[in-house]
């Protein structure tokens, strides 16, 4: 199965630029390595459920198995991260069990949508329905963005379609939503009532749909953008990160301290968007042979590497060096060894042996959760230290 022209997961965007979801048809989707490997850590979730919940067969978990352990992608922190996250949510179904006895689990949970968003559809990782409230969990595996559950549109769709699916067997009052992110050390979960849902769905949902299914609406520039294909051509993407470019300065010949805060405030986007531009030029070249007016494709920067460093040893050796002169030993970093010796491992025979340096100051908005840098406090630390 496809995706949706109006995607759950994309439903963020089109819901605040309704005219994208149509715009984005016409450039192919870019999703790259990370894509691939959050695919192979849901079809692992998906494997161990089913396996676990008598939901496949013997045969069938070990075929699954066999496809997962041969994929590019598979390492033991992606086997620990699914098997992490399976054991979440038969937790969360064992609860609801407590509650109602015929609670039913639903794994990779195929939602109509169509009620809401012309031609919507979506799938949900994990669907548990009860008397009284229904449970959404999604396994998010990336790890660039903390993704929160708070009002977020596409949990908000898919408890849609599981009421659509489940809500005249089971008396459902309220909707549970939970987004699993391993990586981010993420478990984020909203709730609302089922009343408050529908109404969002009826006054926001589906007349905002309707336009986007058709291409109309207005665009909208905001952090929706992210993820969205166009954004490095959309004219209103660059009119918008243009304006810092023509900032509307006062006649000083300086910069004032609001003015600062305002440019810090725009820099994150606008790097970004300059990014997204810079990429999509470079790919169009590359791959399309597209000249961009006073630009040419040239051989960047290289390094010198060796073809076989096997082979460049043993010339070595031949010719007299010994392997202390041709070698170093490094110790493998934190990372690779909790990999190499396991996380429980590592900390009782290392942990007093790891120590963690006070980081760079760093400017962030005010609504990031890091408590404020001391900078008078920090001085006198590392004048004690010293």
């Amino acid at each position: 199965m496809g995706h949706a022209i109006l995607s759950p997961s994309g439903a963020s965007r089109w819901l605040n630029c309704p005219p994208s979801a149509r715009l984005e048809q016409t450039f192919p989707d870019s999703s790259g390595e990370a894509a691939k490997e959050g695919t192979l850590a849901h079809f692992l979730g998906e494997t161990i459920l089913k396996k676990v919940l008598g939901l496949s067969s013997k045969l069938e978990a070990e075929g699954n198995m066999l496809i997962v352990k041969k994929d590019q992608y598979y390492n033991s922190e992606l086997h620990d991260n699914a098997s992490n996250y399976a054991a979440f949510v038969i937790e969360a179904f064992n609860t609801a069990k407590e509650i109602t006895k015929d609670a039913v689990i639903q794994i990779e949970a195929q939602l109509n949508l169509t009620d809401y968003v012309p031609e919507g559809f979506g799938t949900g990782d994990a669907v548990i329905i009860a008397d009284g409230t229904m449970d959404i969990i999604d396994l998010k595996y990336g790890k660039g963005v903390n993704v929160s559950c708070e009002n977020n549109k596409q949990m908000m769709l898919y408890a849609l379609g599981g009421l659509r699916e489940f809500d005249y067997m089971y008396d459902i009052q309220n909707v549970r939503m939970t987004i699993y992110q391993p990586r981010m050390d993420n478990i984020s979960t909203f709730e609302m009532s089922v009343k408050d849902l529908q109404e969002w769905a009826e006054m926001v949902l589906k007349p905002t749909a309707k336009l986007a299914f058709e291409g109309k609406g207005e665009f909208k520039v905001g952090d929706h953008c992210r993820f969205c294909r166009a954004k490095a051509v959309c004219k209103a993407n660059a009119n918008e990160n243009l304006e810092l470019a023509k900032y509307d300065f006062a006649e000083s010949v300086l910069l004032t301290d609001s003015e600062v805060a305002d440019i810090l405030n725009r820099a994150s986007a606008f790097k970004a968007w300059l990014t997204s531009v810079e990429e999509m030029a470079l790919t169009e070249a590359v791959e399309k042979g597209k000249n961009w007016p006073g630009y040419k494709l040239v051989e960047g920067k290289s390094n010198r590497v060796y073809s076989d460093e096997e082979k460049v040893a043993n010339a070595l050796i031949e010719k007299g060096f010994s392997e202390t002169d041709i070698y170093t030993k490094k110790i493998l970093g934190i990372t690779a060894m909790e990999k190499a010796i396991t996380k429980k491992t590592f900390e009782t025979v290392l942990g007093d042996l790891v120590i963690k340096p006070q980081g760079k100051p760093t400017l962030v908005p005010e609504s990031d959760k890091r408590s404020a840098w001391n900078s008078a406090e920090s001085a006198k630390n590392d004048f004690q230290t010293v």
